[in-house]
């Protein structure tokens, strides 16, 4: 198994490297999603590989965000320089990115982020088609659904990665719009500001901190990763200091020998409780969600579990061992420091020299502290040319060279003879060939242009409106004016499949919309509802779904949660999946939407209203709010479990719970999204808008009765008489901040 750690910057992937990390992942200053890390640059990155691949460990580049239109150009010149490097692969969130990594950059090895919310096994036969050889599993998955995750996995060619160590996220990766959503901070752009992480209002169940997790940790559950079949083991830690990637990787490295070495000693997790640690839980890994996965305090956990440790301890006792494991962390970033400081990345000095005679081949002498050798010119050097050989000029065509992990430091010609030519070219092979000596025998790769998409015509024909619901209740809406009715299928199918296929084939103009989660023996039940309906057409938020109704020729949209941003993901979902429209993310504001282009006989779709979730979580949330007889989520929790309240931060603002049958704890902002601007902003862009008029309770009020509401918006979205001022009237208490701020 392969050990993978974090390196938030220089220092700590010198630490990674000592402790014995066989891969390090790391971003650099743009496109990654910890932007809070220091991060590295681009010219450290030759010198980091350098000293990496000298101790047999990989470095894999995090480019795992969303990628707006506007940065496409950016992005393609970032992956022109990386392709001539020896990184070892890149990770990558966004499904534009996706498209074109493996359309043009097919030396890359591409791996699915964690934010890729990969959870079930039509998900992985997805990623498949484009490649990708390894695979971060949802951290909300358990042994078994890992297991069966990996074997998947293995037959289509894939391996699969688990956070083992480190913090935990309350919401399943790449669904958090919290952070976005309340301070224009968003999860998917690596800039996170972790409001879970903050105090509340003391809730009834006494909690000041009811979304707080303790930390991740596997530690004790290795031999069952392996025996699962988990290739890479993931710490957690990118804004961590070296100290802490030293001593979490060393204790890592010691329990994988100890593992491989059978040896029967339970390995000692004491060095893990010595650097930062919120205490650990493991038991999203053991299937058992309970309320002792939460902690009511954010902070540092070290010496807390030190006075655990002493219960019988006198206040004396307790301030000595307090005052001795200060002095013993301090003494551990000494050492750290200390071994760290032995390590270098600095670019390594070249000694070029230039020799030969008029008749003979040119020699290129190259020597530095790892490398000599010699180059010869296909052609001989002439006393007749435009222009002579002079330093001016070799250095003007050997410029690339400093831009690996080495640099020209002395360039002597003095045993060439005066006044001899070569063709340009020639230095331009000769350049190459000593590149390609000097990258690890890896060809140089011309840069990638990408053709210029063609743009996007003016939709002639009038945007419809469609409404999502989830109650039976309002299948009366379901008339010939209605437009398209979506009926929100749930995360769980589990004694209730034969209730939603009657429903359906009862009202076949309803049309399934599947939500983003959909894990293990749920999605085989979905997969089963799709076969048994075969119905004409889908909304579908997870692409193991969208997968399966491709195969089966089913026409399909993409919810809004695929956090569709860019031309390419559009074109990704089109030309893959066979996807026939995509809901644009709601994170965008108007200009980052303006740019995207839509293919033809493809549609695009908005939500222009609708209750704004903040997040999606496997976890109870009613242990730390309201309390609950039982200790822990089971089956019949998901299935039957129907409870709503409400969290309030310092500044008296409310956030809503809401859990329904079938369904997960969603959390909802106070307000509802409601934007018309965009059906004036852009008339002739979308397909359809979507109003979202489920059932959830927030502190948006409605002033009219479903039906009328639908008309008004009907109305508005032909743009006829009826000013959007009546919308708004008739739903008080919303927002579009979103549309407004945009992310960045």
């Amino acid at each position: 198994m392969e050990l993978f750690a974090p390196g938030g910057d220089i220092d700590a992937i010198k630490a990674a490297i000592l402790a014995g990390a066989d891969a390090i992942y790391c971003g650099l200053s743009k496109f990654n999603a910890r932007t809070r890390a220091v991060n590295i640059s681009l010219d450290d990155l030759p010198g980091i590989l350098r000293l990496a691949h000298h101790h047999e460990c990989k470095i894999f580049i995090t480019l795992n965000i969303i990628i707006l239109e506007s940065e496409i150009s950016a992005i393609i010149n970032l992956l022109n320089k990386l392709a001539n490097t020896t990184v070892d692969g890149v990770i990558v969130q966004d499904l534009g990115l996706l498209y074109l990594l493996n359309r043009y950059y097919k030396s890359f090895n591409l791996h699915a982020s964690t934010q890729m919310t990969t959870h079930n096994r039509g998900q992985i036969a997805f990623l498949s088609k484009f490649d990708v050889s390894r695979v971060n599993l949802s951290r909300e998955l358990n042994i078994h659904e890992i297991k069966e995750l990996s074997l998947v996995a293995h037959q289509n060619r894939i391996l699969t990665e688990v956070f083992v160590h480190g913090s935990y996220c309350i919401s399943f990766s790449g669904l958090c719009y919290f952070s976005s959503v309340h301070g224009g901070n968003s999860g998917n752009r690596g800039q996170c500001s972790q409001p879970c992480r903050n105090q509340y209002v003391r809730t009834a169940e006494g909690k000041d901190y009811p979304l707080n997790l303790k930390d991740n940790s596997a530690y004790f559950d290795l031999k069952e990763l392996y025996e699962a079949g988990v290739y890479s083991l993931k710490i957690e830690g990118r804004i961590k200091k070296a100290t802490f990637v030293y001593t979490v990787v060393d204790a890592w490295r010691k329990n994988i020998q100890a593992l491989y070495s059978q040896q029967k000693e339970r390995p000692d997790s004491g060095a893990l409780y010595k650097v930062f640690n919120r205490d650990f839980s493991n038991t999203f890994l053991k299937g058992d969600i309970n309320k002792e996965m939460f902690i009511d305090n954010p902070r540092d956990h070290t010496i807390q579990h030190l006075s655990d440790s002493m219960p019988f301890a006198t206040p004396e006792q307790l301030e000595k061992a307090h005052l001795a494991l200060y002095a013993e962390k301090e003494a551990m970033t000494r050492s750290v420091e200390e071994k760290i400081g032995e390590l270098h990345t600095e670019k390594v000095a070249l000694s070029i020299q230039l020799t030969g005679e008029c008749g003979e081949p040119l020699n290129v002498s190259v020597k530095s502290v790892d490398y000599s050798f010699n180059v010869l010119s296909e052609t001989p050097l002439v006393r007749k040319g435009r222009e002579a050989l002079n330093r001016e000029m070799v250095l003007k065509r050997f410029k690339t060279i400093n831009e690996t992990a080495y640099y020209i430091d002395e360039l002597n010609m003095n045993h060439l003879d005066t006044d001899l030519f070569i063709p340009f070219k020639e230095l331009t092979s000769l350049k190459k060939r000593l590149l390609f000596i000097l990258n690890g025998s890896k060809e140089n790769v011309d840069p990638i242009r990408l053709p210029r998409l063609k743009k996007s015509e003016a939709m002639t024909e009038q945007t419809k409106l469609s409404i999502l619901i989830s109650s039976k209740d309002d299948i009366s809406l379901l008339d010939e004016n209605a437009g398209d009715i979506y009926f929100q299928l749930p995360n769980s199918f589990q004694n209730r499949l034969d209730e939603y296929i009657d429903l359906f084939l009862e009202n076949k103009k309803l049309i399934p919309w599947f939500p983003a989660v959909i894990i293990g023996e749920n999605y085989n039940l979905a997969v089963k509802f799709l076969s048994t309906l075969n119905p004409p057409k889908i909304i579908s938020n997870n692409t193991g779904i969208g997968y399966e109704a491709s195969k089966r020729g089913i026409e399909w949209i993409a919810g809004p949660y695929m956090n569709i941003s860019n031309s390419y993901s559009v074109l990704c979902l089109k030309e893959n999946l066979h996807c026939k429209g995509a809901f644009l993310s709601n994170e965008l504001h108007r200009n980052q939407i303006r740019h995207i282009n839509c293919p033809e006989d493809f549609e695009l779709h908005f939500s222009i209203y609708h209750p704004i979730v903040l997040m999606t979580s496997r976890q109870c949330l009613f242990h730390q709010v309201t309390g609950c007889e039982k200790n822990r989520v089971d089956a019949t929790c998901i299935q039957n479990c129907e409870k709503e309240s409400t969290i309030t931060t310092m500044k008296k603002e409310n956030f809503f719970i809401e859990k329904s049958r079938g369904n997960y704890h969603n959390i909802y902002s106070a307000k509802n999204y409601l934007n018309t601007a965009i059906v004036r902003d852009m008339p002739h862009t979308f397909s359809r808008f979507l109003i979202d008029l489920r059932n959830i309770e927030t502190e948006t009020d409605i002033n009219v009765d479903k039906s009328k509401l639908i008309q008004y918006f009907k109305t508005y979205i032909k743009r006829e008489s009826e000013p959007e001022e009546i919308l708004h009237k008739l739903i008080q208490q919303t927002t579009c901040v979103q549309y407004k701020k945009g992310i960045y």
